[in-house]
């Protein structure tokens, strides 16, 4: 299977609600996150670039992730998954043409995320922030959503049942919200 730019385009839905992500801020008292989703074309179609936090991180250390993080006083979500992936891998925003947003993701440690999907046109010269994030990888859709690689467990959290996702792709382990994402971005999307 192939997946490519003009896929991603033709079924990516870039309508959504934009009160959803205040409202699940409002209700559970969260702060507010973004992360991009960044698509690069690779030799086996559509790549997503995932990074490795920092193992010093009091967040999700050592966890895989989305460039992203908080959003600032002022600025909008997009803007801010923009601006952390410049600061945190070296990704100009000129080189990225987003292409839509998803439903925010809410964690269990308090935040609300807010992904965006964009398309990476030029080929980018990663300048990791070292203090943030360890490694930075490319993984091939043409292998994220193989079923056999994913699991589904149910956590008991404050009397209620969540499903957790988990990933499993080379020698890295997905799990929480990254996984929870790239979980529904698969329904979403579906196969080309």
């Amino acid at each position: 299977m192939i997946y490519s730019p003009d896929w991603l385009l033709a079924r990516f839905n870039t309508q959504l609600p934009a009160p959803a992500a205040r409202t699940l801020q409002n209700q559970s008292g969260a702060q507010r996150a973004a992360v991009l989703l960044p698509f690069l074309q690779g030799p086996q179609g559509l790549e997503l670039v995932l990074t490795k936090r920092a193992e010093h991180l009091k967040h999700h250390p050592g966890q895989i992730s989305f460039p992203g993080g908080r959003i600032e006083s002022g600025e909008s979500s997009k803007m801010a998954a923009l601006r952390e992936a410049e600061e945190e891998v070296g990704l100009s925003p000129y080189d990225v043409t987003i292409v839509g947003q998803m439903p925010p993701q809410a964690t269990s440690t308090g935040f609300v995320i807010e992904p965006w999907l964009g398309l990476v046109h030029t080929p980018p010269r990663w300048q990791l922030q070292l203090d943030e994030v360890a490694d930075i990888f490319h993984a091939p859709l043409a292998e994220l959503w193989q079923e056999d690689r994913w699991q589904q467990w149910n956590w008991q959290y404050q009397g209620r049942q969540y499903p957790v996702y988990f990933l499993h792709w080379r020698q890295q382990l997905i799990w929480g919200a990254t996984a929870a994402i790239l979980h529904r971005l698969k329904l979403q999307l579906g196969k080309p």
